[in-house]
């Protein structure tokens, strides 16, 4: 097996091994993979932060030895909070444009190293508050509004299918990012993040950044978002936008109607 990380701004994961695949997610600068197959000059990687599967160009593939993709994810990781920031790689002499949610390994001082190469970033990576201090209910609280506050930073961007960046996210991109950024780990569907946390039996029950599941027909979980308050929650629908919220789903104002009905509601933290 080989191990890689992301050395560009995104890199597109695909479906199947061609550039017309749909994209099933994309891999942020700083983030680990490994290489679990190759076919058609492509290859297929498992993102170690949420084990998601996929197909990249090899173009795009920086390998690590075994041992450094162990250092760096045994490292304790800043994460980016500039919407767009460069990093220098000063080995290289190059700049490398970096957005929100990105990774920065084991940095100290501004400074991180990957395959023996030294990076600089002086942008603002996010408060480092995560649930590792919170050893009080006032603590949870706060860090609860700061995933809510967080969420805010990409209210308008387009969806895109796979996206997970201010500039084209889906709607279980966009809760996994605003998690990531107070270094909380969402697994990467809507499907897959129901199996997460605990049940919240009733809406009036809920309480800021809960994530709320939609279903469809066949009662298939295909929608989430984040509840702001008991009845408004900011999702990805189209855009990433506010909508009122009751027990039986998102009220569409422009459309005076429904547009997704609530499954289920749970808590992370």
């Amino acid at each position: 097996m080989e191990f890689g990380i992301c050395l560009h701004s995104i890199i597109p994961v695909r479906f199947e091994p061609n550039h017309t695949s749909e994209m099933v997610t994309q891999i942020l600068f700083g983030e680990l993979y490994r290489v679990i197959g190759k076919e058609n000059g492509w290859c297929r990687v498992q993102l170690a932060y949420d084990d998601c599967e996929g197909w990249i160009h090899p173009l795009q593939l920086n390998l690590l030895t075994a041992p450094e993709f162990l250092r760096l994810y045994d490292s304790e990781s800043a994460v980016t909070f500039d919407l767009v920031q460069l990093i220098s790689n000063e080995t290289r002499h190059t700049m490398i444009p970096v957005l929100i949610g990105s990774s920065l390994p084991d940095i100290k001082e501004q400074h991180f190293t990957i395959n023996q190469e030294t990076f600089l970033y002086e942008g603002v990576v996010s408060d480092t508050m995560s649930l590792e201090h919170a050893n009080a209910p006032q603590e949870i609280i706060r860090i609860r509004q700061s995933i809510v506050k967080d969420a805010m930073i990409y209210l308008n961007a387009p969806y895109l299918w796979g996206g997970r960046s201010p500039f084209g996210i889906d709607c279980s991109g966009f809760v996994q990012m605003a998690y990531k950024l107070r270094k909380i780990k969402l697994l990467r569907n809507a499907s897959q993040q129901a199996t997460q946390g605990e049940v919240v039996s009733l809406l009036a029950e809920s309480g800021p950044c809960d994530l709320a599941f939609f279903d469809d027909e066949e009662g298939n979980i295909t929608h989430v978002g984040l509840l702001i308050d008991r009845s408004h929650i900011i999702h990805c629908s189209g855009k990433v936008r506010i909508d009122p919220l009751d027990h039986e789903g998102i009220f569409n104002e422009e459309k005076q109607q429904y547009s997704h009905k609530l499954r289920l509601i749970k808590r992370i933290i």
